[in-house]
């Protein structure tokens, strides 16, 4: 399995996200997971304020719309 990435995972702390790219997983789509931690899904829509923590890297997700 090989997968192209436009961003090295979990470069930044914040990530913005929107209804669009829901379901929300960390690493995202676009992430490289080859040096990341295993794929999880965060229920952002669920989370209070429209923020969610990755349990693995601490990487914070917040809805923007």
């Amino acid at each position: 399995m090989s997968q192209t990435a436009a961003v090295p995972a979990n470069a930044q702390k914040r990530y913005p996200v929107h209804r669009s790219d829901l379901p929300l997983s960390c690493p995202l789509p676009s992430m490289a997971l080859w040096n990341s931690h295993p794929r999880v899904y965060l229920p952002i829509e669920k989370a209070s304020g429209g923020e969610v923590r990755c349990p693995y890297c601490g990487s914070i997700f917040t809805l923007v719309d």
